[in-house]
């Protein structure tokens, strides 16, 4: 459902939880009294649909991260757990009667074109009082990422997790050169010099001295740049400022030799010194290469945005509008956000959206390939914040930011001020199209 993150996994994943198909109910087995979806469920039971994050399509997964917390919390609660999947789509859900009390999806890519879009969107502002929740202790960045959805700034959800990068390297490849390691704090300036020192063919090897994912980086700059328009439908990328954006990156493709690989092969080959990647990739890179010599540091960041992270990479926690059981659904995400449970799960490699000392102190304990590892550099500086809410009415399109790299770039060679325009003309069409699409749809609804 959601290619573009379908490697952005936590940690969990990553020691290999995903494989197989699913364990979830079909929606005739969820649906309650024997299929018949126009009928109650019972009181004490509470429906969640997960639909990211991906690796949740196991139940042993949803089971150790929720589902045994719940149970345990709320010993009269009933959970009914289904993950999306072929035939269990937002469609084949509400199609079927079977609306969710509680969802969980990625914010920045699903929600205003499944949730909001099928009118299941709730405020939760009166629950966060009616319970006394306090939002100021979740990271500020994933709660506007949630607030942004609309320019009144209501709160339809929480955050449950947020899978941020970070900056592997090489040991011996810094070793084998002669280089310092870099250090948290640096910035692309800075790691830009490193690169330039690591990038050599030696023999039949070609060491690539930095790599990153393109599409990556453009949707979670750290200047909190919108792709989009925030008061007209079209897309807005033919700035100064995502100059300054594509520009940053493209220096280190330039350097000869340098052309970037995808940064899933850091373990696998062995010949890049540095690759901004995903935290679950501490895992990851161990499972695939044991006597891989590496270690991470902060992700660099841009000179007038020093020590920023990426903008969230949020998948959420969303109480439906049709849900009967809000007050219950409220309290299972209270409960799941609570200090406890949040440590928990950071022990599991989790990154969750609070970040208190003991949080941080907790994360990755249970996983020895995590073991030696500098993890204050997850936690190091800020994570950039999203941009400001669009204007109401507006229709989200996926504008496909890698391909200002590849293949404009990567293949074309067009400089960065044509791409960005040819990008953005691409996407206004799309939204044009979209338009008119949705118009036909409302008409033919009106009849």
């Amino acid at each position: 459902m959601n290619k573009k993150l379908q490697g952005s996994m936590l940690i969990a994943l990553s020691i290999g939880l995903l494989a197989g198909c699913t364990d979830n109910p079909a929606i005739s087995e969820i649906a309650t009294n024997e299929g018949k979806t126009d009928q109650k469920s019972p009181d004490n039971e509470l429906l969640i649909y997960t639909v990211n994050p991906p690796y949740f399509s196991k139940e042993e997964n949803f089971d150790k991260q929720i589902g045994q917390f719940l149970k345990k919390k709320f010993p009269d609660m009933t959970i009914k757990h289904v993950h999306w999947d072929k035939g269990r789509e937002y469609k084949d859900m509400i199609a079927a009667g079977t609306i969710p009390d509680l969802i969980f999806d990625n914010t920045r890519m699903n929600v205003q074109r499944y949730i909001f879009d099928n009118d299941l969107q709730y405020d939760i502002g009166d629950l966060i009082k009616k319970y006394n929740f306090d939002v100021t202790k979740l990271n500020p960045a994933l709660v506007a990422q949630m607030k942004n959805l609309t320019p009144e700034g209501k709160l339809f959800g929480l955050p449950y997790n947020n899978n941020d990068f970070v900056l592997f390297y090489n040991k011996d490849i810094f070793d084998k050169f002669g280089v310092d390691y870099p250090t948290d704090g640096m910035t692309y300036d800075e790691i830009y010099e490193l690169a330039k020192k690591l990038t050599r063919v030696d023999g039949e090897i070609t060491y690539k001295g930095f790599s990153q994912n393109p599409g990556h980086y453009m949707n979670y700059n750290q200047l909190s740049l919108s792709p989009l328009s925030l008061t007209e439908n079209k897309a807005s990328l033919n700035t100064p400022e995502w100059k300054t954006v594509v520009d940053n990156l493209r220096r280190f493709y330039d350097i000869p030799a340098n052309q970037f690989d995808t940064v899933e092969t850091f373990a696998s080959k062995g010949n890049i010194a540095m690759a901004v990647a995903t935290v679950d990739h501490l895992v990851t890179y161990h499972e695939q290469n044991k006597n891989l010599n590496f270690d991470i540091v902060s992700v660099p960041s841009f000179s007038q945005a020093p020590n920023t992270r990426y903008q969230p990479n949020v998948y959420s926690m969303y109480i439906t509008k049709q849900s009967t059981k809000k007050d219950m659904a409220f309290q299972a995400m209270a409960a799941i956000l609570s200090e406890e449970h949040q440590v928990d799960l950071a022990k599991e490699g989790v990154l969750v959206p609070m970040e208190s000392q003991a949080v941080q102190e907790a994360f990755g304990q249970n996983l020895p390939q995590m073991r030696g590892k500098n993890i204050k550099a997850i936690y190091n500086g800020k994570t950039a914040m999203p941009p400001a809410a669009r204007a109401n009415g507006l229709l989200w399109y996926d504008v496909p930011m890698q391909n200002v790299f590849a293949p404009l770039i990567f293949k074309e060679s067009k400089d960065s001020v044509t791409a960005l325009r040819m990008i953005e003309e691409q996407s206004t069409k799309g939204i044009e199209t979209l338009k008119a699409s949705k118009a036909e749809v409302d008409k033919a609804a009106a009849k």
